[in-house]
């Protein structure tokens, strides 16, 4: 059997060695993401930006974004929020931006679109923070979708080349495009995502299932802006001539500002319930607390290898200070060289969740891996 050629460039940039680099920047805020129901659709959906089907008239608002360093920072300017329904063949994704100066300038497919205003999708389905996807769009509806083999801090890449075959997106503008003579209200954007395409970075490549559960976030990239000779600009710091850096508003906070940090992101979990039919409640994943205490050992592994120039199998001398999990051996179990590490959680069930040096979680059984 030939595999796609995307999974070829993964597999082999996955070979590569462990990235040259000093430490993980550690989230700022507690680990809280947000989470959301996923209701299937009524019907299936015409992509036009407007979004006044039933599905979407129904379905749930998400709470409005906030900055992407979380509580520590002021609130956002302008609300930006998300609804999401599914059907057999799509992932459904609609937001509004409040937007009083919409403006964008890129054209091109792939083009670097968080250079404007922009609305962000990171979806990883599987949760492990590898082989995830990103896409981007404007206001003039260009987008940019691409493959991460890894969080950049942990060596990437990004595969630009790859493209979401069957992608449908649309925007509407509450307002005018690109003209400074009048105030706008903002813009919405719709979008669908083949399953096809998403459940390649699944195992077992299958559909979504009750209580399924995606990793799954939403940026804004927002810049500020003037009106130089009748068209918007990037506003410029006077003090150094530079367009002000964007601001980042996201869904599920991240703690830094960052956001390829996928263990962060929010939580969606599916339902066959149609929207609208019963409001059901986020089923509970009992094996977080688990995943989580890997992740502390995983930022602070690469925090003592900043300081003493390897891993180390010694949980007292990084530090680690959870408390023990119900049903899940204690303290975890570290295997280390100077360049690699797997930490490891075990139950008498025969079941274990293990975290590496790249950031790679995943969870074996008695019988396979996970």
């Amino acid at each position: 059997m030939q595999l796609p050629a995307w999974i070829m460039i993964c597999f082999m940039l996955a070979l590569q060695g462990t990235p040259a680099r000093t430490k993980v920047p550690e989230p700022k805020i507690p680990y809280e993401p947000m989470f959301y129901v996923c209701h299937k659709a009524q019907a299936a959906l015409s992509v036009d930006g407007i979004l006044n089907e039933p599905s979407w008239r129904k379905a749930r608002w998400t709470e409005r974004f906030v900055d992407i360093e979380g509580s520590i920072r002021p609130r956002p300017g302008f609300s930006t929020r998300v609804k999401m329904v599914w059907d057999d063949e799509y992932f459904y994704i609609a937001a509004e931006l409040e937007e009083p100066h919409v403006w964008a300038t890129l054209k091109e497919r792939d083009s670097i679109i968080f250079n404007d205003n922009d609305f962000e999708v990171f979806i990883d389905p599987d949760g492990d923070t590898h082989n995830y996807f990103e896409l981007e769009i404007n206001a003039l509806n260009t987008v940019w979708d691409l493959l991460l083999v890894k969080p950049y801090r942990d060596g990437g890449p990004a595969v630009h080349a790859w493209d979401i075959q069957g992608l449908k997106t649309a925007v509407a503008v509450n307002g005018t495009l690109n003209d400074p003579t009048d105030k706008d209200k903002g813009w919405t954007v719709e979008i669908a995502i083949p399953l096809a395409v998403i459940r390649e970075g699944l195992p077992g490549k299958k559909m979504p299932e009750p209580r399924d559960i995606w990793r799954v976030n939403f940026s804004r990239v927002e810049y500020r802006v003037q009106v130089e000779s009748g068209s918007y600009v990037k506003a410029k710091d006077p003090k150094n001539g530079l367009p002000y850096p964007e601001d980042n508003w996201v869904w599920s906070p991240q703690g830094v500002i960052n956001i390829h940090y996928p263990e962060m992101w929010g939580l969606v979990q599916f339902t066959e319930t149609t929207v609208g039919k019963k409001n059901e409640l986020f089923w509970e994943d009992f094996d977080e607390p688990v995943k989580w205490a890997l992740r502390a050992i995983y930022y602070e592994e690469w925090a003592y290898r900043a300081a003493h120039g390897s891993f180390t199998p010694d949980l007292g001398a990084i530090g680690f200070h959870a408390d023990k999990i119900v049903d899940w051996d204690y303290p975890p179990r570290v295997q280390t060289t100077e360049s690699l590490f797997e930490a490891v959680y075990k139950n008498g069930e025969g079941k274990s969740w293990h975290i590496r040096q790249d950031g790679l979680l995943w969870k074996e059984s008695a019988e396979k891996k996970e």
